[in-house]
């Protein structure tokens, strides 16, 4: 119960902070170094498996809401550069991880998952039914996320000074809930991430739930709602079951390797900023909106960045969404065949560590 107290005690604190702050993901990242502080300072916390299973469904509704039918129409409009756009970003960055994983610097095809650019919450999710150390994976995701989501900030502030993030601000009692559309939610995730878990389908709740959730909601028969506390308690949650995998040779691990991360996200940053002029130069973009759109962090950062931007939000959305289902549905057996070729074998299937026991 004491380090229960704790760990609820030092989440609130860094996620409020963090979001004093602008920075994205505050609910996630706090609860993520909360549980890391606590399990690596005062010792292990038992992670029960429900919570942790509807939270992955709370971030999977998320994503297939983002599935509409604007955006389908704005990717099938210019279909030619998106695709090209999104497999360029993910080949700089099958290729930095691949390099990453020949010269040992993280163990096993920890590397190659941990710079998959996009989708990071997923992907962390995911890496542990593909045999991957959960901590690793997500400490450079996460360090690359917030990286990159600097850098961008950056980027935006000085072409555009008036771009600054306006930063999310969390009410947690909507003025008019929608009790309806939030009771449908709740069931739906509760019985997807229940089917899931029983046809044994790697990261399930999260994948069955993202799936379905977009085609029932594109055919009119679920309308996703997701109050702010709700995805506040996903966001925890997730962080959770992310940061309680972490023990003492994880973090020496991940502070050893800290120098070849942050370069390789540097070379990943200055290979997108290539695409973008790119598009600038064969397309005509506007260079904020293509630097946006190709840029390796994570969407919500984007998001966050180009609502306050004067910059095409639709386009760079599309395209940021686009890579992030393509990684998701891709993205494992990608990372798996580059970890074959790095001369790691099959990745074992080994029940994950991200699943409470």
């Amino acid at each position: 119960m004491f380090r229960w107290t704790l760990l609820v005690f030092l989440s609130a604190i860094l996620a409020v902070g963090l979001d004093w702050l602008r920075l994205p993901g505050a609910f996630l990242l706090g609860p993520m170094a909360a549980a890391i502080a606590v399990t690596v300072g005062v010792g292990p916390i038992h992670m029960p498996r429900l919570p942790f299973d509807w939270a992955q469904g709370v971030v999977g509704c998320l994503i297939a809401e983002a599935v509409t039918p604007k955006l389908l129409a704005e990717i099938a409009s210019d279909w030619p550069v998106f695709v090209a756009g999104v497999l360029a970003v993910v080949l700089f960055s099958l290729g930095v991880g691949w390099l990453l994983t020949r010269w040992q610097v993280l163990p096993g095809p920890t590397a190659i998952w941990g710079t998959l650019p996009g989708a990071a919450t997923a992907l962390v999710i995911m890496a542990g039914d593909f045999g991957c150390d959960v901590g690793l994976v997500a400490f450079t995701q996460y360090l690359r996320v917030i990286v990159v989501s600097v850098l961008t900030a950056g980027v935006a502030a000085f072409a555009l000074p008036a771009a600054q993030g306006s930063g999310l601000s969390f009410q947690l009692l909507p003025a008019t809930p929608d009790w309806i559309a939030l009771v449908g939610t709740l069931v739906f995730i509760a019985a997807a991430s229940f089917a899931a878990r029983r046809l044994c389908i790697p990261a399930g709740p999260l994948m069955a739930v993202m799936v379905a959730g977009a085609i029932l909601q594109n055919l009119h028969l679920l309308d996703i709602d997701l109050p702010e506390w709700l995805l506040i308690f996903g966001y925890c949650c997730v962080g959770w079951g992310i940061g309680l995998q972490f023990r003492r040779q994880t973090l020496r691990a991940a502070m050893h390797a800290l120098p070849a991360i942050l370069l390789s996200t540097l070379l990943l940053v200055i290979a997108c900023g290539g695409l973008a002029a790119l598009l600038v130069w064969q397309f005509g973009l506007d260079p904020l909106t293509a630097y946006l759109a190709t840029s390796p962090g994570g969407a919500s950062s984007v998001a966050i960045i180009a609502s306050g931007s004067h910059v095409d939000v639709s386009y760079v959305m599309s395209m940021q969404i686009a890579r992030a289902w393509f990684l998701i549905l891709v993205g494992p057996w990608l990372a798996r065949g580059l970890s074959r070729l790095a001369g790691y074998g099959a990745v074992s299937k080994a029940p994950s560590r991200t699943k409470p026991d």
